[in-house]
């Protein structure tokens, strides 16, 4: 796909992986919605970022988990537009819980997670699909996680939302094939200041430390990194769809041995 002129909507864009997907489409000559919940002045920096690029860029609120909010902003971007050429996905929510402590999540906190992580990623692939078949095209690329397919991660209740997230990228690509193409990235440890809040800073920077060391391509994950991995998905391989990528960074091969 070409996405040059296109039009972009990233959720959970204010920061992290998000933010940087927003600036390389931006990068690319697409123009984007930037889309957040509460971070507002993070927001209004990337979108700045974005338009400083050169192109059109739109700021907008929205809570995802709220299926009126993924419609409005859906409706707001062909408003100013006219067309919806991809969706990313990148919105998330977890509550950190140690695995084996079963008492640490309650139904609640699967409920508010599986609200924005599940449903809302739902009703944005929802509110978009009305316009991409229009157009005749579109590409979707939700953001995953490893722990969906390692059982390790921020909490089980994370977990399984990304594993829900990784069967619906599926069954939308049958189903949407070929006008849309939805993929999927299931990134590991990734740096970021979700990651660092998540951590703490002390354990954020032994992590990133550690990564360099036992990954056996050698680095840490940056956002930047994964939304190269997005993007790929968007601009790439026209032939790609219902795939879930797993960016483990070599890590299935066993920890690296530092000489």
């Amino acid at each position: 796909m070409n996405i040059k002129d296109g039009v972009a909507i990233v959720t959970g864009s204010a920061t992290g992986i998000g933010a940087e997907t927003a600036k390389l489409l931006a990068a690319k000559g697409c123009r984007v919605v930037v889309n957040y919940t509460r971070s507002r002045d993070e927001a209004e920096r990337t979108a700045a970022e974005c338009s400083d690029l050169g192109v059109d860029v739109l700021l907008h609120q929205a809570d995802i988990a709220d299926d009126a909010a993924c419609r409005a902003m859906a409706a707001a971007a062909l408003e100013r537009w006219g067309r919806i050429d991809v969706l990313v996905n990148s919105a998330g929510k977890t509550k950190p819980a140690k695995p084996g402590d079963l008492d640490a999540l309650n139904a609640p906190d699967f409920e508010e997670i599986f609200a924005v992580n599940v449903i809302g990623t739902y009703q944005m692939c929802r509110a978009v699909v009305p316009a991409m078949k229009k157009q005749g095209n579109g590409a979707i690329v939700n953001v995953s996680a490893l722990g969906s397919l390692d059982g390790e991660g921020s909490s089980i209740a994370y977990g399984a939302s990304k594993g829900a997230i990784n069967s619906m990228t599926i069954a939308l690509a049958r189903q949407l094939a070929p006008t849309i193409r939805v993929n999927a990235v299931a990134p590991g440890f990734v740096a970021t200041r979700w990651m660092k809040n998540l951590l703490g800073e002390t354990r954020f920077n032994e992590r990133v430390a550690e990564m360099a060391q036992i990954t056996p391509v050698g680095k840490t994950a940056f956002a930047e990194d994964i939304a190269e991995m997005v993007c790929w998905f968007i601009d790439g391989p026209d032939l790609i769809t219902g795939e879930v990528l797993p960016i483990d960074y070599g890590t299935r091969f066993g920890k690296r041995t530092p000489t």
